[in-house]
């Protein structure tokens, strides 16, 4: 099984799951583990649950690691829906120390960079040459976006300014939960992000992934935009396989 099996820890602002994934099918091997994301979720805190995490499944291999943030060099650079402190935290040098880890084991990457990373290479056989968006609805909004098929890592289209609002506090499946939104009341919404988001990038594909995804036949139909959106394949479970694949291909943003 050597170099067929990787673990991914993906952190959002609601929850953090992790699990060992199968690298060549490119699904989960077993029930994934999710705890609860702390509060507050600062850097120590989310660190205690990524070391549980993956003690819990008894893994000694490499690991890659998701964060709702803006990832350089291993480095956080924004903190939207997590905790303040990640700001300027080096999340690479924090796993690698925590997990017992070399340098070279751990990496750490935007969630939905890895989101996107596990569709471009496990999802269907839709054409996904030019320019393809991945958008993870949640707690907030990620974005991902490919030109035939690479990445253009840490892009942050969830806070594009719609209608004088930061377009995640008005779209994000969170908003419906809380607002107690219909599917037609969000995918109006939905649809007034996207078409802005198609006037300033004109993409050839929308890729919709979260854990909205899984009920997307109640909304995607519903949507007036003029780029074709589809369901991720992958669901929720995206952004771990991403990791995962990051980590074994060793990409560091």
């Amino acid at each position: 099984m050597a170099g067929t099996r990787g673990f991914g820890v993906d952190i959002g602002g609601s929850g953090i799951k992790g699990c060992v994934v199968d690298l060549e099918a490119g699904h989960l091997l077993g029930e994934r583990l999710r705890t609860v994301t702390p509060q507050p979720s600062d850097p120590d805190s989310v660190a205690d649950i990524v070391v549980k995490t993956v003690e819990q499944f008894g893994w000694d291999g490499p690991v890659g690691v998701t964060l709702p943030t803006v990832v350089k060099h291993g480095k956080a650079l924004s903190a939207a829906n997590i905790d303040k402190k990640w700001i300027g935290t080096d999340a690479h040098a924090l796993f690698t120390e925590r997990l017992g880890r070399k340098p070279g084991e751990v990496v750490v990457l935007n969630d939905a960079d890895a989101a996107g990373m596990a569709e471009i290479r496990y999802g269907s056989d839709i054409d996904r040459s030019g320019v393809v968006v991945l958008l993870t609805f949640g707690t907030g909004i990620g974005s991902a976006v490919f030109l035939d098929g690479e990445l253009v890592p840490n892009t942050e289209f969830g806070h594009l300014e719609v209608d004088g609002h930061d377009a995640e506090t008005r779209a994000a499946a969170s908003v419906k939960d809380d607002q107690d939104l219909t599917w037609e009341e969000w995918a109006k919404r939905v649809s007034r992000y996207l078409r802005r988001l198609e006037d300033l990038v004109w993409p050839d594909l929308i890729i919709a992934g979260g854990g909205v995804s899984k009920k997307a036949d109640k909304w995607l139909p519903l949507l007036d935009v003029r780029t074709k959106v589809v369901a991720a394949e992958l669901r929720n479970d995206a952004g771990i396989v991403g990791a995962a694949v990051a980590a074994d291909i060793g990409v560091q943003h």
